[in-house]
């Protein structure tokens, strides 16, 4: 095993290490068993055609659980009637399926070591299968929410099984490539899902928005069943059970209260009590959490192994994808209600007034990946973060009079922006994990994004509600888009700091 370690790899030039660092980090690996399945990806730029097999049957079982993730926001009014339901009850099932991912996702480094690539696929589009199958025949509320919990337990394993299998696969010279293909399911498909489900409640009932979507869930199983082969051995790892119990309080009571939050559902617009408690048992249950890892990576048995972050690029990187989901959730959250409290547009007039916006991330993912495989991630990041800086800005200058067509402009500049910002993100802050931490870095990069736009769904939704209520609709949005333009700021500084990194098979893990 090689020692050598490349400045890069810690997205600092110049910067090598110790004799003394190298040794130890030498020790480190030779303690932790590397699994055949998560071994580097080969360093030339070539795939074979079960890999490229392996990462399409992925990519489009990904997508189709990502579009159902948002195909039910627009729906919730038809729920409230046909299931006879009040507001806060019927928003449970949204609130449900984030909590469900928020708790499952940190439990996925453990589960993509301990089982096949074969045996993770069956089991999230069983789940997610099974679930979108009860959903369509609920009787009643209580048995659709327990079907889109079903439906979040597959979902939260699917995208770092996606990721992981690519950093395994996939060539360092052609990851970029590959990692924009990943935006068309994470920004495509929750763009598409109002507009689906708008059209489908145009003319079916709800129940068909989950009757669509399961024909291609049995398809995705079909061919993975038939064709998707274990990329390589498993790990001997141990289930720490404290940590999963941990991870309740902790990301549930985290997501939860912000969400809660955000409703402002307590007196006068403001959080209520309920929010407020949960989110300080969030936070208590994080710092438990997080010394929990730090004990457990001393017997390297942590359920996350947070020494990822030891890799300053994944730290960067994940700061940068943090700043960035706030920034698109707020969009997603107010961009409709401008659109239809202020402009009075219908569900289905706002869903295709967003859609060109997801179709251009997703679109220009692809090209990206390949700009980033050539250039590296700072003038993509550079540029991406200025621009979603503009976007925002000039959607605090909206009013009632704004034309629609300007407004789908400035979106679709948010999502070039964004777009130039995620895969660079991602590439960077995955490259130089050693393969023992790719599942776990993928893992930690999901649950942050899930806390990120739960946060930032809170904290703009509640400054549109506070503002609005003593000086209008108009004021509200313009403050929160404001407040969220200042946020973007941090995303100019952290772009700044991005670098080229090193493949894994050039980093070791370091120590503390």
């Amino acid at each position: 095993m090689s020692t050598e370690v490349t400045s890069n790899s810690y997205g600092e030039p110049g910067r090598e290490p110790s004799g003394t660092q190298a040794a130890t980090q030498q020790t480190d690996t030779s303690t932790v068993r590397t699994p055949e399945a998560h071994r580097p990806a080969p360093s030339g730029d070539k795939m074979s055609r079960e890999s490229v097999t392996v990462i399409v049957t992925l990519l489009v079982a990904t997508f189709v659980v990502i579009l159902n993730e948002t195909i039910m926001n627009v729906a919730l009014q038809r729920l409230m009637v046909d299931l006879r339901v009040d507001a806060p009850t019927v928003q449970w099932l949204s609130t449900g399926f984030m909590l469900t991912m928020a708790v499952v996702i940190p439990t996925t480094g453990f589960i993509l070591q301990r089982l096949s690539t074969r045996a993770v696929f069956l089991l999230a589009m069983g789940l997610f299968s099974g679930g979108t199958a009860l959903a369509a025949l609920a009787p009643g509320f209580g048995i659709l929410l327990l079907a889109r919990v079903i439906q979040a337990g597959g979902t939260a394993i699917m995208l770092p099984l996606l990721m992981t299998t690519i950093l395994t696969l996939v060539p360092l010279a052609r990851r970029g490539a590959v990692m924009g293909n990943v935006s068309i399911a994470i920004s495509v498909a929750p763009a598409m899902g109002p507009t689906v489900s708008g059209l489908i409640l145009e003319h079916f009932s709800w129940r068909f928005m989950f009757v669509f979507v399961l024909p291609i869930a049995l398809a995705a199983l079909a061919i993975g069943a038939r064709y998707l082969t274990n990329v390589g051995e498993t790990a001997k790892a141990r289930l720490d059970f404290l940590s999963v119990v941990l991870t309740v309080p902790a990301f549930g009571g985290l997501v939860y209260g912000l969400s809660q939050i955000g409703g402002g559902h307590g007196a006068g617009g403001g959080p209520s009590t309920g929010a407020l408690v949960a989110l300080a048992v969030g936070v208590a249950g994080l710092v438990a959490f997080v010394l929990r890892q730090l004990r457990l990576q001393k017997s390297e048995a942590p359920l996350l192994d947070l020494r990822a972050f030891n890799f300053r690029m994944f730290t960067v990187s994940v700061l940068l994808m943090v700043v960035a989901m706030i920034a698109l959730f707020g969009a997603v959250i107010l961009l409709p209600l401008y659109l239809q409290e202020i402009r009075g547009l219908k569900s289905l007039e706002t869903g295709l007034a967003l859609l060109p916006g997801g179709l251009a991330m997703g679109l220009l993912g692809p090209v990206i990946g390949r700009l980033f495989d050539r250039v590296g991630p700072l003038p993509l990041t550079v540029t991406g973060s200025s621009l979603m800086v503009l976007a925002l800005w000039q959607f605090s200058m909206l009013d009632a009079g704004t034309a629609v067509w300007w407004i789908v402009t400035l979106h679709v500049g948010l999502s070039f922006g964004l777009a130039l910002l995620f895969t660079p993100a991602f590439t960077t802050g995955l490259n130089p994990l050693p393969p023992h931490l790719y599942s776990h870095g993928s893992a930690i990069m999901s649950t942050l994004q899930q806390v990120a736009g739960a946060a930032g769904t809170a904290l703009l939704v509640s400054i549109f509600a506070v503002v609005a209520a003593g000086s209008g609709l108009v004021a509200g949005m313009s403050a929160a888009f404001l407040t969220a333009t200042v946020i973007a700021v941090a995303a100019v500084v952290l772009s700044a700091m991005m670098r080229k990194t090193a493949g894994a098979e050039a980093a070791p893990a370091p120590t503390h």
